[in-house]
């Protein structure tokens, strides 16, 4: 294929790409009412009762369009993670494709995983711990939007940093991580762990050692993955063999 060629054909993944995200934002939003229900069910079990309120007209509207569409990405990733796969699948070895079913459910399996992990574990302590921080007869009155905003940021980032496995098993492949690299520099890793545990959580020091514990053991199923990764790596042929008929 030629240059514009790939421009074509990566033109028409996107574009498939956006229509798969356009359509489950569609669906999502017909169930939107349940699906708020669902995101504000964690403040139904605080320890000091927090209310949430509508600040604007249009707000519950707008709401709904921001909770359609975030949760419109949510459905749509296996969509976008095949269409990704499409386009770069011609360049790979055919072994190397065989493992694109693989690669797409793990990133759908991770992603789900990660926000499980935000909504049951993370969301409920932060809440507890910011809402106890106040001042007596001051009301917790908290805008929905605000809330939201707060929940399905949390959601998306854990959903994307547990995609950790994935990536070090595309780099591994592409040879630009090896097992041995991210045995020699896991302090560094740590390091980096904390300050990425520390960007995407509430600023509280719990909050952020609940998030670093489960992206450590990541970090270290990651190095058996690269380790899978770089053994099932196929063998390019030499000169001698490539020159056979």
């Amino acid at each position: 294929m030629s240059f514009f060629e790939h421009l074509e054909e990566l033109r028409w993944r996107l574009i498939k790409a956006l229509a798969s995200v356009v359509l489950f934002s569609i669906l999502a939003f017909t169930f939107s009412d349940q699906i708020i229900d669902w995101l504000i069910r964690p403040t139904r079990h605080l320890t000091i009762p927090m209310s949430l309120q509508v600040l604007k007209v249009q707000g519950l509207l707008m709401l709904k369009f921001t909770v359609a569409f975030v949760l419109g990405i949510g459905l749509s990733l296996p969509a976008l993670a095949y269409q990704l796969w499409a386009f770069v699948a011609p360049g790979l070895f055919r072994e190397e494709r065989r493992w694109g079913p693989l690669i797409i459910c793990a990133v759908t399996l991770f992603f789900l995983i990660g926000a499980a992990f935000a909504y049951w574990v993370i969301i409920p302590f932060a809440l507890n711990f910011m809402v106890n921080i106040g001042v007596e007869g001051i009301a917790r009155n908290i805008s929905i939007e605000f809330y939201t905003r707060f929940v399905l940021q949390l959601l998306l980032a854990t959903g994307i940093i547990f995609q950790m496995p994935v990536l070090t098993f595309l780099l591994a492949r592409l040879g630009l991580v090896t097992p041995q690299f991210l045995r020699r520099y896991w302090r560094v890793a740590v390091v980096i762990i904390l300050i990425i545990a520390a960007i995407i959580t509430p600023p509280d020091p719990v909050s952020m050692i609940i998030m670093s514990i489960p992206l450590l053991a990541l970090y270290v199923f990651s190095i058996g993955i690269a380790q899978l990764a770089v053994r099932k790596k196929p063998r390019l042929p030499t000169t001698e063999e490539a020159s056979r008929p």
